[in-house]
């Protein structure tokens, strides 16, 4: 296959030529990466309560970050288009002052508790408020309904879902999750790295 025709960057087929890959991932880039979100991808997705970010400034600088809510939290909308809320944290807003120059987002999706697998989903970002989320939803003609979430939410991030592919889950750890919600009620430390 033409490589000016294959997903993925410029780095990453000289790399797979580099280390003789180039078979293993155009099978890979054939079976396994998709442009939209299938229907199994959408139930996983409906499952988890974390996720991870990695965005990136006008100059290509990176920043990753991670998300998390009640299961679900991430909404797909359609095959093409994926929303998560933000909820109110230490302000920075790095990953939106990201955004803002550069809306090229990855997102990393990872169950560490069942099935030990991942979820890459890969596009261009942009923010909204909810009345924008909604009357995008009724654009697309989506039946999703915006869930009522325990945490207040700042504002929303809509994902066009360039890429979808799963993640190699040979070297994701299997954890177990802790039942017991006292963690819930311990104070978190402000300064813990002892900065102040």
């Amino acid at each position: 296959m033409d490589k000016n025709k294959l997903p993925g960057s410029a780095g990453e087929h000289m790399m797979q030529e580099k280390f003789n890959t180039q078979d293993k991932a155009e099978d890979f880039y054939n079976r396994q990466m998709l442009d939209y979100i299938a229907p199994h991808m959408k139930e996983f997705i409906s499952k988890q309560e974390m996720v991870f970010l990695a965005t990136s400034d006008k100059n290509g600088e990176c920043d990753s970050s991670f998300r998390s809510g009640e299961a679900g939290f991430v909404i797909v909308l359609d095959e093409k288009h994926i929303i998560y809320p933000d909820f109110k944290g230490n302000g920075v807003l790095a990953s939106l002052g990201n955004i803002s120059e550069n809306p090229h987002i990855g997102m990393l999706f990872i169950d560490f508790f069942e099935n030990k697998v991942g979820l890459h989903v890969n596009g261009k970002a942009k923010q909204l408020n909810e009345e924008e989320v909604l009357s995008f939803i009724d654009k697309i003609k989506s039946n999703v309904k915006l869930p009522t979430l325990k945490q207040k939410v700042s504002f929303w991030t809509l994902v066009f879902v360039e890429e979808a592919y799963i993640h190699c889950s040979r070297n994701i750890p299997i954890l177990k999750k802790n039942e017991d919600n006292s963690e819930d009620e311990k104070s978190r430390p402000i300064d813990f790295f002892k900065l102040l």
